[in-house]
């Protein structure tokens, strides 16, 4: 209901009557009132005028379900949006959603996270209101050992994403960490529930410093508005990451994997250099030479072979 309160208010360029507003959603003025104070209390800046009615003044720096989807033009990510001032982690929230059997393209999002989760057990900050964290459920058909391709993919959509929103290109360090000016910006967890043939649905956690400030960044991490010298909208960028996936997705789903790859290169930044893989299965070094058709790091070793790595900690070798 306080959707339809907000989207009646957008259209209005003057004050909406209460009688008016109430009429069109068929509720009643008191409910009608008790929804307004509702809408103020999340941060909307609702001018109320006696015998004028409602005017929408101001909306809040928050990522709140009604502000994602007005005007995101998507037709399956974000169609359900579940919001959370505080929450332990947005993987965990989605991946109970998904079990629970919620839809493709829910969007798990919060203003912080208390227990934010990184790759290999590895905690994530996340300062409030200062940067984006989000969760996401697809559920698309292939094997597991396809799933890592699903990362690439939404890698190279926050680079885009990041590059028309602000006008910087923003790195990929195989297999999920975003990087710019050598820093880290963000990264990417992908969470899994599949049989041995067939993915249920995959849970795929962002994290992005938007508008966190220097002194509170950790030395090797770096924040947008470092590098832009200004304020940017967290708002903006989260619709058009959003789209951005929604975009590559179907295209992924019609074109495969090839499609996926090819965008990565533009973004990446890891081959051709030497790295050092660190896994279960010990550690190898050598040059990186290419991604596989399923998200695999081809890696040359020292003898001239090509190791296929298809998880691990990579470190960029000087």
């Amino acid at each position: 209901m306080q959707d339809k309160i907000l989207e009646i208010l957008r259209r209005k360029n003057e004050y909406a009557s209460g009688e008016e507003i109430s009429e069109s959603l068929k509720i009643s003025r008191q409910a009608l009132w008790k929804h307004i104070q509702e809408l103020r209390d999340s941060g909307y800046d609702i001018v109320a005028v006696p015998h004028l009615g409602y005017q929408l003044a101001a909306s809040p720096d928050k990522l709140l379900p009604a502000e994602i989807k007005h005007n995101l033009g998507t037709k399956l990510i974000a169609k359900n949006i579940s919001f959370f001032d505080a929450v332990p982690s947005t993987n965990d929230v989605a991946l109970n959603m998904g079990i629970e059997g919620a839809p493709e393209g829910t969007v798990v999002v919060a203003e912080t996270q208390t227990k934010g989760k990184g790759r290999l057990g590895r905690s994530w900050s996340s300062p409030k209101h200062k940067g984006i964290y989000f969760s996401l459920i697809l559920r698309p058909k292939i094997s597991p050992a396809q799933s890592p391709v699903i990362t690439l993919l939404v890698s190279s959509s926050i680079c885009e994403a990041i590059k028309e929103v602000c006008g910087v290109e923003a790195k990929i360090k195989w297999p999920n960490d975003i990087l710019l000016q050598n820093k880290k910006l963000g990264g990417i967890l992908t969470e899994i529930s599949a049989e041995t043939d067939r993915v249920h649905f995959l849970v795929i956690g962002v994290g992005l410093n938007v508008n966190n400030e220097k002194n509170l960044s950790l030395p090797q991490a770096i924040s947008l508005k470092e590098v832009t010298q200004e304020h940017v909208s967290r708002l903006n960028l989260m619709q058009e990451i959003l789209r951005r996936i929604e975009q590559d997705y179907l295209t992924f789903q019609k074109e495969g994997s090839s499609a996926v790859i090819n965008r990565w290169r533009e973004y990446n930044s890891t081959l051709g250099k030497r790295v050092k893989v660190t896994s279960d299965n010990g550690h190898l070094e050598g040059i990186a030479v290419d991604i596989d058709s399923d998200g695999g790091l081809l890696i040359r070793n020292d003898a001239g072979l090509i190791r296929k790595v298809m998880a691990g900690d990579v470190t960029h070798c000087r």
